[in-house]
């Protein structure tokens, strides 16, 4: 069968829900394939993960120190070291192992520090 993956619907809210992302680098987010600008890539670290993941018996999983980019569309400076979380994103899973996670966000936001 051909094209299921557009069937498959990612659901950010609860994966981001017990996380936390911390911004370790950015710059400019490009078109692949026509090589335009769309807005900015922040590079994050997830810091935090307490989601509670399906598991087999003896299985041990987490995202915590995992990275992904939140590719945001638009024009945003997000200095290193800064808690953020994306707003109005579509997340798709992608890759031969479908292991690989693409995340679009329409704006960016700063977290507060937690001590």
């Amino acid at each position: 069968m051909k094209k299921l993956s557009q069937f498959l619907v990612f659901d950010w809210d609860a994966f981001a829900k017990d996380k936390r992302f911390l911004c370790v680098g950015g710059g400019e987010w490009v078109d692949f394939e026509t090589k335009t600008h769309k807005g900015t890539k922040i590079e994050v670290v997830i810091t935090t993960d307490h989601t509670p993941y399906k598991l087999r018996d003896g299985e041990v999983v987490s995202n915590r120190f995992e990275k992904l980019a939140f590719k945001v569309a638009a024009d945003v400076d997000i200095p290193i070291d800064q808690y953020v979380e994306p707003t109005g994103v579509t997340a798709k899973v992608y890759g031969d192992y479908r292991n690989l996670l693409s995340v679009e966000a329409g704006g960016i936001t700063v977290q507060p520090k937690k001590p």
